[in-house]
């Protein structure tokens, strides 16, 4: 029996390239024009981040079933993923502009924060999620290196205003948890999620 076709539901070139990394052969189902999809990522009034990074993610894979039963697509396996950065309990998303970019690596620099990623598997029949929690140990940053990370666009379009595969890891001194989740997909849980839903990795 052939195995499912795997659609992701994702703008993110990083989850593309962990998904190969893998060997999971898929297509992107990516949002139709004039469909919201930023809206799906605002925090409720005291969320925490846990919760906050699944409902987002449920939402996400919602959304992706709607667009493929919009377009009759044929049947497969939806995967759907949101990453978010706590530091504490405040939920840092994506910087809208630099000078929020420059107060989040601010915050950041010097302290441990969590890194949460939630994935969402959609079978045909059932839904099957997992959550990776990581520990990233930052070492001071002084506001001129900040400006220089800042300067080099990485920021943009990334939860915390950083990426871990990028120049940022200079400042990182250890992680504790997953790379691959940490940079958008969590590999040994995603792993696990499509190989119950009938997807060899």
């Amino acid at each position: 029996m052939p195995a499912p076709l795997v659609y992701l539901a994702s703008q993110s070139p990083r989850r593309r390239q962990l998904l190969h990394q893998i060997g999971v052969a898929h297509e992107l189902l990516l949002p139709d024009a004039g469909e919201d999809t930023e809206a799906l990522e605002a925090p409720l009034p005291g969320e925490l981040p846990a919760p906050y990074v699944q409902r987002v993610t449920a939402l996400k894979l919602q959304q992706a079933r709607q667009r493929w039963r919009r377009h009759g697509l044929p049947a497969g396996v939806i995967l759907a993923a949101d990453t978010t950065v706590a530091l504490g309990r405040r939920i840092l998303g994506k910087p809208s502009d630099d000078d929020e970019a420059r107060a989040m690596l601010a915050a950041l620099a010097g302290h441990t924060h969590r890194v949460l990623t939630a994935v969402a598997v959609w079978t045909g029949r059932r839904t099957l999620a997992a959550v990776s929690v990581s520990r990233v140990h930052v070492a001071p940053m002084s506001a001129a290196a900040i400006d220089r990370y800042v300067a080099t666009g990485e920021p943009h379009g990334k939860a915390g205003a950083y990426g871990i595969q990028g120049a940022y890891a200079e400042w990182v001194s250890r992680i504790d948890g997953s790379h691959s989740g940490i940079m958008g997909l969590p590999l040994f849980e995603t792993a696990g999620l499509l190989r119950a839903a009938g997807v060899t990795c």
